[in-house]
């Protein structure tokens, strides 16, 4: 019960106080940065509530970013590498979703500490740090098992998403 007034109480302005233009602009040279780095593909969104049918339903923040890692087609690059960082505010959880292209070269709970560290930034109201803190971790490990090498084609757009 808890948890659905938290959801509906949240005001949609609160996610832009904490992600107001700038900040998004910030994430975005970021994450455009990183990949120069790597030839994977990363995306950032932001959520502030779950709607009513989706707390009635009992979705996680895991579901929804499945959800939405499929909603904005992360999943639809060549070397099926896309990564998607999902931040459910409401919640204050933090949600990685790697494509197919990852798996058994990233393990689990790498991905999960730097979900903990981006939360751990977040319980201190650090929105903008916690954010590019995480695009970071993740564009450490992209860069170790997918390096860029001659071209490196832009197949997602780098802006993030205000759901």
């Amino acid at each position: 019960m808890n948890r659905l007034f938290r959801h509906l109480l949240f005001p949609d302005w609160l996610t832009r106080r904490r992600f107001p233009a700038g900040v998004l602009g910030r994430i975005e040279a970021a994450v455009t940065a990183s990949e120069r780095g790597h030839t994977a593909e990363l995306r950032f969104a932001v959520e502030g509530a779950l709607h009513p049918g989706q707390l009635m339903a009992a979705m996680t923040a895991r579901e929804r970013a499945l959800e939405v890692f499929s909603t904005l087609r992360i999943w639809d690059t060549a070397a099926n590498n896309g990564v998607l960082i999902y931040l459910l505010l409401a919640d204050r959880e933090v949600e990685i979703v790697a494509d197919r292209g990852l798996n058994g070269l990233i393990l689990p709970e790498e991905w999960e500490a730097i979900c903990r560290e981006m939360e751990a930034g977040f319980r201190h109201g650090e929105f903008e740090a916690g954010t590019l803190l995480g695009i970071e971790r993740v564009d450490g490990l992209l860069r170790r098992h997918f390096p860029a090498t001659g071209e490196n084609p832009n197949e997602l757009p780098d802006v993030p998403s205000v759901l």
